[in-house]
């Protein structure tokens, strides 16, 4: 299974988390974040560097996930209500917490808070299997100039 990371060209030789808190995990938790296509990788950058600009060098990162390896899935049915809404980014931090230090798997599908219907792929770099995931490529990537906010 291919997924897609948009990061700036620092970043995209490597496959790492920030640790800095996001929706699926807290502060200190690392997880890398990557997304089902380009067009969805294009969005999660376009709301969440809001105050950031869109005026850098980016690349897509086209990551390889084996067929080997065990996908854990979230039921959006599962989670609370309004779970995508900014102030209940706590209970999903509780979810993607709670996920990162089971090691069950190295990939957890997340729904999108975007797309409905869409999903993000979360990485997990402290499982064991996760060494088998690789960039199989980059490549350059452009947002639209209608889109950034220099």
């Amino acid at each position: 299974m291919e997924v897609f990371r948009i990061t700036t060209a620092k970043w995209s030789n490597s496959l790492t988390g920030s640790g800095f808190p996001a929706r699926w995990n807290s502060r200190g938790k690392f997880m890398a974040y990557t997304s089902s296509s380009r067009a969805l990788a294009s969005l999660e950058n376009v709301v969440h560097r809001s105050g950031e600009g869109l005026n850098s060098l980016f690349k897509v990162m086209i990551i390889e996930v084996p067929s080997i390896i065990k996908i854990d899935n979230i039921d959006i049915n599962t989670l609370p209500k309004n779970w995508f809404d900014f102030k209940n980014y706590s209970d999903c931090q509780l979810i993607g917490d709670k996920w990162i230090d089971s090691y069950s798997s190295a990939v957890l599908r997340v729904p999108s808070a975007i797309i409905k219907r869409e999903f993000n792929y979360l990485l997990n770099p402290n499982h064991t299997l996760f060494k088998k995931i690789k960039i199989a490529t980059t490549e350059d990537f452009e947002f639209d100039p209608r889109l950034k906010n220099d």
